[in-house]
């Protein structure tokens, strides 16, 4: 071998062990710097026909292990999701307060039971009225209260949304844009650990919001793909946008570097993003619908005993709650018998009209009186009471009054009771109602397939989304002006035009309008847009049947007590009606009877038909079990998203751990590295010098 390939072989050496020191300084130097990957350095054997030559670095590299990193993001991306909905169900769970307390939600509605016992003992006292009236007023108020917390909760995850999405954009435009830095580096044969080591902190940072799937460039730096395989950097940046609604599921969009829209939206299973959607499309509207639900079937146990019930004496005027319907369709399908009696202020009976739904009959003190049909009802039944009192129908509501002073009280038939939709007259109109709505939950409108659909203008926009949230289709739909109910759930059913690709509404019995998913294709479904109108000013088909997450998860907050009876303690009614009494007579409603009372205190034991909300299926319960089983789930929820963000949690950290072994510095090791490039680097130098000391020997020679 020449001095030449000597000298250039000690000099590869020298240079290679350079490379080296200055790797292993930058690696020492970084020991705890966040985000840092350690370096190595790739070096091979340089050969000339057969014979060494020296050594070349081919490449400093970071010590990166593809499936570490790759089981890495998948566990960052699980524990953000998990522990979004975790704190959300804890902050939720605290809303309701601890279920074994005396302060909880559900204790309040205890505590109306309790007071209305207490009023059974003395039903005249005012003291046990208002104490009564206030209990009520709490109940109502933290139900409001819960439901508006609950909202401002899924509002919160909306803006914590848009804000995610903007710092996602904003990676995947850094990521992509490094990756040119990186493959300029490579190609010069520059050291690129730096950009790389940048850009993977990126990429951590992303998959806590969103999982994404990440391969390597050939020419250096990255691909970052959805889950579903779209294009999101790497061949330019992708754009997300969030399309949020007030009323519908929100979803993700996507817009590729090439500028096109994808018409479906971006599917993401995990990341802090899908822990967001997951509350602000299910978990939120889940709780506030059953929140929803249980407060209007206590309010409807509670209504249907007072409606039982009058005060003594008797209110002078009855104005019920809004039907949403006009005159002739909310009379249209009572059956059984009632009795309307207009009484004095010492409680006897004046005038009494029976009324026989059944036959389309009227006594009046018991003899024979007007015939009437739905229609003509109102004009009947004032002719019926003979100016001794007046009943109207208007804005939905009905209202009946006495005249001269004289109270009214209504009292159904013992064996054959008036109904419709599973409640008597009364209760239907809300005549005698202790708690009232501005809604019209439990959305029990009575209507029937046959009858009417009543709505004049307008249509509604309804939303289906797949398992995931992700939006399938909006599906405008106009219901048919002047049809009947099955007009207008064939036009919602219809396969071309409505919903029956993917599901049915249905009526049920007591005019409760449902939809259920198909088992082909599971959607859910929620109304992006109703502008359908019941009559003249009447409300829109998702107000007055309860369609769609955004109606149902209001109705919470929309209770109150009877402004009369607040205004008015002496009009809670805790006496019932005795029809025993003759017309002149004795004493139908008499001072100290408790038996309304009495009926108001068992009214969370008597079972009640509760509809399905949120995750929870239709049920026959007392409300108090219902209570107790809602409180349970409740707990039983927050339990579990803590069960699973702790184990998600100890997953991430133990894969870190890992990752970090693989790829942090390891003092030892480097200490060792460098003791070693030390010494080849001496070693090379003393080559060097030895070949330089021949070369001066040679010349000697020669000179």
């Amino acid at each position: 071998m020449s001095l030449n390939a000597i000298m250039n072989t000690a000099t590869s050496g020298m240079m290679a062990a350079q490379t080296g020191l200055r790797v292993t300084s930058d690696n020492i130097a970084n020991v705890n710097t966040t985000g840092y990957v350690r370096k190595t350095i790739s070096q091979s054997n340089l050969l000339s026909n057969g014979m060494g030559v020296g050594v070349s670095i081919d490449a400093i590299k970071r010590a990166t292990d593809r499936f570490l990193q790759s089981a890495s993001l998948n566990a960052a991306s699980d524990s953000g999701r998990t522990s979004v909905v975790n704190d959300t169900l804890n902050r939720a769970q605290q809303l309701f307060g601890d279920p074994s307390g005396d302060t909880s939600f559900f204790s309040t509605l205890d505590d109306i039971f309790s007071a209305f016992s207490s009023a059974q003992d003395d039903p005249s006292s005012s003291l046990l009225r208002t104490q009564a009236l206030t209990r009520v007023d709490d109940f109502l108020s933290e139900s409001s209260r819960i439901t508006s917390s609950l909202s401002k909760l899924g509002k919160d995850a909306d803006t914590r949304i848009s804000a995610d999405v903007d710092r996602v954009n904003d990676l995947l435009s850094q990521i992509d844009g490094l990756n040119t830095d990186i493959t300029r580096a490579k190609v010069a044969g520059a050291d690129a650990t730096g950009a790389e080591n940048v850009q993977s902190s990126l990429v951590d940072e992303l998959a806590k919001l969103m999982n994404v799937q990440v391969t390597p460039r050939q020419l250096g730096g990255v691909y970052v793909r959805s889950t579903e395989g779209l294009s999101l950097a790497g061949d330019g940046a992708a754009k997300l946008t969030y399309q949020t609604s007030a009323t519908a599921t929100g979803y993700l969009t996507v817009q590729l570097a090439s500028g096109s829209v994808q018409p479906t939206p971006m599917n993401i299973s995990s990341g802090e993003i899908r822990g967001l959607l997951d509350v602000r499309n299910t978990e939120l509207v889940n709780l506030s619908d059953q929140l929803g639900e249980f407060t209007s079937r206590a309010a409807e146990e509670i209504n249907r005993a007072a409606n039982a019930a009058s005060s003594v004496p008797a209110p002078t005027s009855m104005t019920g709650r809004n039907t949403g319907l006009d005159d002739t369709a909310a009379m249209t399908g009572f059956t059984g018998k009632t009795t309307i009696a207009l009484t004095d202020s010492s409680g006897v009976i004046q005038r009494r009209i029976d009324i026989d739904f059944d036959a389309g009959t009227m006594s009046v003190n018991g003899a024979a009186g007007p015939t009437f049909n739905p229609s003509d009802f109102m004009a009947q039944l004032n002719t019926a009471m003979g100016g001794m009192g007046a009943a109207g129908f208007s804005g939905g509501a009905m209202t009946l009054t006495g005249n001269g002073g004289l109270g009214v009280a209504i009292q159904d038939d013992a064996t054959n009771p008036s109904s419709k939709a599973g409640k008597g007259f009364s209760h239907y109109f809300g005549l005698n109602d202790i708690l009232r709505t501005n809604g019209y939950s439990p959305y029990e409108t009575g209507l029937t397939a046959a009858d009417p659909n009543g709505f004049t203008s307008g249509s509604m926009t309804i939303r289906l989304t797949d398992v995931e949230g992700g939006r399938i289709r909006d599906i405008v739909v106009d219901p048919p002006v002047g049809g009947t109910m099955q007009d207008m759930l064939d036009a919602l059913n219809s396969r071309a035009s409505g919903v029956g690709l993917y599901g049915q509404f249905s009526l049920n019995a007591k005019g409760q309008m449902s939809f259920s998913s198909n088992g082909v294709t599971p959607v859910t479904m929620s109304v992006q847009a109703d502008t359908t109108e019941r009559g003249l000013g009447g409300p829109s088909a998702s107000q007055l049947f309860g369609i769609g997450p955004a109606e149902r998860s209001t109705r919470g907050e929309k209770f109150f007590v009877s402004k009369a009876m607040n205004e008015n303690p002496k009009l809670l009614p805790l006496a019932q009606l005795d029809l025993s009494q003759a017309v002149g007579g004795n004493a139908a409603l008499a001072v100290g009877d408790g038996r309304g009372a009495l009926a108001l205190a068992k009214s969370g034991d008597t079972t009640a038909g509760f509809s399905a909300a949120g995750d929870a299926d239709a049920v026959h319960m007392s409300v108090n079990r219902y209570a107790s089983d809602f409180s349970g789930s409740i707990a039983r929820k927050s339990a579990t998203a803590a069960s699973r963000k702790d184990a998600a949690d100890a997953v991430s950290s133990e894969v870190d751990s890992q990752r970090q072994s693989e790829e942090g510095v390891n003092l030892d090791e480097e200490l060792i590295n460098l003791t070693t490039y030390q010494q080849a680097f001496n070693a090379s130098a003393r080559l060097i010098q030895a070949t330089k000391d021949m070369y001066e020997v040679l010349t000697g020679l020669l000179g």
